[in-house]
This record gives C-alpha cells, structure tokens and sequence, in this order.
C-alpha cells in the first residue's frame, strides 16, 4: 500500500525525506503552525520528530496493509524546489452533525479519511494546492479504491473553501456551536 511517486504537468508528489527538514520547518513557520510559545530551536527539534516518524510511518503502514496516510512533499518539477505538503491523513470529528450525515447535535466522532495541504505562502494562489490535491484524489479514488475523502477547515479559510471547491467537493458547515474547531468539511465521493 505505498503511495508511489505521483506526476503531475508542473508538480511531484514524493514520501518526504529528512532532508526536507528545513523546508517543512520553514513552511510550518511561514504559514503560522509554528508554536509561538517555545523557541525556534524547538519549533526545529519537534518538527524534525515529526518527520523521523512520517519517513518511518510509510514503510511501517504498507507492512500493515494500512493506508498510505501522511504527508507528501509537493516539489515544482521543474526547478526540484520544495512547494508545500499533501496528504492522506486520518480524520476523527462528529461528522455525524453534518447536515448530509444526519445532522444530530452532538453526534459521537467518526473516522474518515482526510485530504490535507499546505503550500508556501510565494506558491499560493498558482493552483499548486489544486493540482497537487487532485493527484492525490486521483490515486486515493482509482487505486486505493477509497469511497470518499473529506477535508475540514475553517469559515473564514476562504482559500481552502476554493480548493475544496475546485476539487468537485460539497462543501459543508457544522450547524452546531461544539466543537469549535470543527466548522467546514469538504466531502468529496468517488465516481462523482
């Protein structure tokens, strides 16, 4: 179940190495996920964790025959330089307050399969997110076989509601104040 290596017209999509430490740290720092109550030293040394266990996670993944969760490097084909992340990741929420999942307030957390991207703020806007996203789609749909991929942001995400969007995805918001954090969900199902 390894994700393979995914081409698109401008961009790659590769399992991320260690050598793309600053890269990712850089990017997390750029786009504001950094934690801003510890130092950049730490900030460096949890992302360098974070990535020791990504690199390590494919492999142990596909010995299970789990899906190929985690992020990608997303690399410009052209120049080889590093453009953002994309993934498969887990997703845990109460889908089930979405109107579309039956809309009960309160409604217990459920596992879905999420896709996720970040871009360097100098790539967005350029279609990258888009691009690489629907390679992922692509692959998640036609060889893994999966039935649906959700995404979740926030209201005022203007620029992932688009992705999401430009995806083909139904675009949802929780009607219900609980969680907080759980405001939008792209919903995207195969063959549509």
């Amino acid at each position: 179940m390894h994700l393979p290596t995914l081409e698109t017209k401008r961009l790659r999509i590769r399992p991320l190495r260690m050598e793309d430490l600053n890269d990712c740290h850089r990017l997390y720092v750029d786009i504001d996920w950094a934690d801003k109550a510890v130092s950049e030293e730490e900030n460096l040394k949890r992302r360098r964790e974070w990535l020791e266990w990504t690199v390590r996670n494919y492999e142990q993944l596909a010995l299970l025959y789990q899906p190929p969760y985690g992020e990608r490097a997303i690399e410009d084909k052209e120049s080889g330089r590093f453009v953002g992340l994309v993934g498969l990741v887990p997703l845990l929420a109460p889908f089930g307050q979405l109107p579309s999942f039956g809309g009960v307030e309160g409604a217990r957390f459920s596992a879905e399969v999420g896709l996720f991207w970040a871009l360097t703020p100098a790539r967005q806007r350029q279609g990258y997110a888009t691009e690489a996203a629907h390679a992922l789609v692509d692959h998640a749909f036609g060889t893994l076989k999966l039935g649906r991929i959700l995404a979740g942001t926030q209201r005022d995400n203007r620029a992932s509601i688009a992705v999401m969007r430009r995806l083909g995805m139904r675009i949802e918001e929780n009607p219900y104040p609980e969680p907080p954090w759980f405001e939008v969900t792209g919903i995207l199902e195969a063959g549509r």
